[in-house]
């Protein structure tokens, strides 16, 4: 019994030129699905209206690799939260955050995680598997079609630890760029740190933005707010971010979630800010991007007052480290950092309207 063909998303355009002749078409055919691709999001070769009306024929049941829209969730604030059903039936979310000038796309690249974060949603889900190349992809062809505007950012902050698909994570990241059309400097990669993985990372010669998820000044409070956390010493991690930064010359963001009364004292602070001059090459400036909690049913912990989270951000500028708050989004539709989960486990969504 022979393999299902590959979905013809993720195909770079040397790769569609090859798949067309030999499908017994000129090369320039798979120039115009290259483009009807990545630049028309078509979900059926049936709408690529330049093909043949026999060869689209012959050709309707060959798999692009798009996904269904089961449910669309709209905050206030314009964020919108796509709950997308794979074609195994697994169920992924993936957030599109709009701005004047920019349009994000925060991407998953598991289904759920392995990694047990105790404050995230989608580490109470557990792990079902990874996502494949143009599963990733359709995330950001599903947020640029239902905006109607182009991508311009995309942050791999989904659901998933990016690092244990790393292959994949790389291959998509890569036709981004080079089939999307989305720069690489637009695009992060958020860890919460595996072993051996950022050296690795450092080598394959990219120019995103690597952002490192800490969440903790130390190694005992890591522990428990990261169960993962304790193969992967805080020391270990560091030098390997240091390493990264000699070897790639990118800067990291540090990522750290502010838990009320656990994470956020006037101590911690300083922690933090000492632990990352240990990672600092000479000259680099460190930044730390500081989330203020979103709330989620499973934990018990609390967002911290803004006097506390300004406090915070005081004392490790006053340490030479520099902090910035990251803006909350999509609080209301549960669309917020942390927040990406399996509610839809819990429920049923029907389809939404006009979607396939």
């Amino acid at each position: 019994m022979s393999a299902p063909p590959l979905p013809l998303l993720g195909q770079s355009l040397a790769a569609l030129k090859d798949w067309a002749v030999e499908q017994g078409q000129p090369a320039y055919r798979g120039q115009q699905l290259h483009t009807w691709l990545y630049h028309k999001g078509i979900r059926s070769l049936q709408e690529v209206t330049v093909f043949p009306k026999a060869w689209r024929e012959a050709l309707q049941e060959y798999p692009v690799g798009r996904s269904q829209v089961v449910q669309r969730i709209e905050s206030r604030d314009g964020t919108v939260k796509f709950l997308l059903q794979l074609a195994d039936g697994e169920l992924i979310e993936t957030v599109g955050i709009p701005t004047a000038r920019r349009l994000t796309v925060c991407v998953s690249s598991q289904v759920g995680c392995p990694m047990a974060c105790n404050f995230c949603a989608t580490g109470k889900m557990g792990y079902r598997r990874n996502l494949k190349l143009h599963e990733i992809l359709d995330q950001v062809l599903t947020v640029q079609e239902d905006f109607g505007r182009r991508v311009s950012h995309v942050v791999f902050m989904g659901m998933g630890e990016p690092l244990l698909n790393r292959d994949t994570v790389v291959q998509a990241i890569r036709s981004l760029n080079q089939d999307i059309g989305i720069g690489q400097r637009h695009i992060t990669l958020s860890t919460v740190g595996v072993p051996r993985q950022i050296p690795w990372l450092a080598q394959q010669d990219l120019q995103i933005t690597l952002a490192v998820s800490l969440h903790a000044p130390n190694q005992e409070l890591r522990q428990q707010l990261i169960p993962s956390a304790a193969h992967y010493p805080l020391d270990a991690l560091i030098q390997d971010c240091r390493d990264y930064m000699l070897c790639s010359g990118r800067r990291i963001s540090f990522e750290y979630t502010l838990l009320a009364g656990v994470n956020d004292l006037p101590i911690h602070a300083r922690q933090l800010a000492h632990l990352l001059r240990q990672a600092s090459q000479s000259g680099a400036r460190l930044h730390v991007n500081l989330i203020p909690y979103n709330p989620i049913a499973e934990a018990n912990y609390q967002r911290p007052h803004p006097a506390r989270v300004a406090e915070f951000v005081r004392l490790l500028e006053e340490h030479h480290v520099q902090a910035s708050v990251r803006q909350t989004r999509g609080l209301d539709g549960n669309a917020a950092c942390g927040q990406l989960r399996g509610s839809f486990l819990r429920a049923s969504p029907e389809p939404a309207p006009g979607r396939s």
